[in-house]
């Protein structure tokens, strides 16, 4: 995925009430209660339907580093679906969200003013609009640069331009060179 894809499931993967299963046999049995079928799970998952079978009788208990990525990711896009909609609907209405970021941020404003790119450490509460929009626009498939873009904009309306007090003329927030970037709901 994207490194804001990937940050923002984290912040909805906080909000889980039970961990997802660990182990490869119950990871299986999981995919297979949820597709109803081990014919299923195993086109999903580029495997044969019998080593499905086998996880799941506790036949075979560890797989391939490439199958447990592949078995991990489809468990955790699964996993809990209603307490996953009640947070980021939670962010998107009433709580926001909080970016935790090191990147290289500038701006592009009026001559005179000191617009350079720096690496700055941000930790900004975002309010829940722009939480709705990052989700939003992350359901709908966007790219890492439309993500980033949305950001972006967010941190020059609450950051830089302190929601309409100062930097009035303030055009455009460049984002760049991210080090690290974290959500919270």
């Amino acid at each position: 995925m994207s490194l804001f894809g990937d940050g923002l499931d984290a912040a909805v993967h906080k909000a889980f009430t039970r961990p997802a299963p660990k182990s490869a046999p119950a990871q299986m049995r999981y995919l297979v209660k949820q597709l109803k079928g081990t014919k299923a799970v195993a086109q999903m998952l580029r495997i044969s339907q019998r080593t499905v079978e086998r996880y799941v009788k506790d036949q075979i208990k560890r797989p391939r580093p490439d199958l447990a990525a592949r078995l991990e990711a489809e468990v955790k896009k699964r996993w809990q679906p209603q307490i996953r909609a009640k947070a980021r609907q939670k962010a998107a209405t009433i709580g926001g969200i909080v970016i935790d970021t090191r990147a290289r941020i500038g701006y592009t404003a009026p001559i005179g003013t000191t617009d350079e790119d720096r690496l700055r450490h941000l930790t900004v509460a975002l309010p829940p609009q722009y939480a709705a929009r990052l989700f939003e626009a992350q359901e709908a498939g966007a790219t890492e640069q439309q993500l980033k873009e949305i950001a972006a904009g967010a941190l020059k309306e609450v950051y830089f331009q302190d929601n309409g007090r100062r930097a009035g003329q303030l055009e455009e927030v460049r984002f760049t060179d991210i080090e690290h970037l974290e959500f919270d709901l």
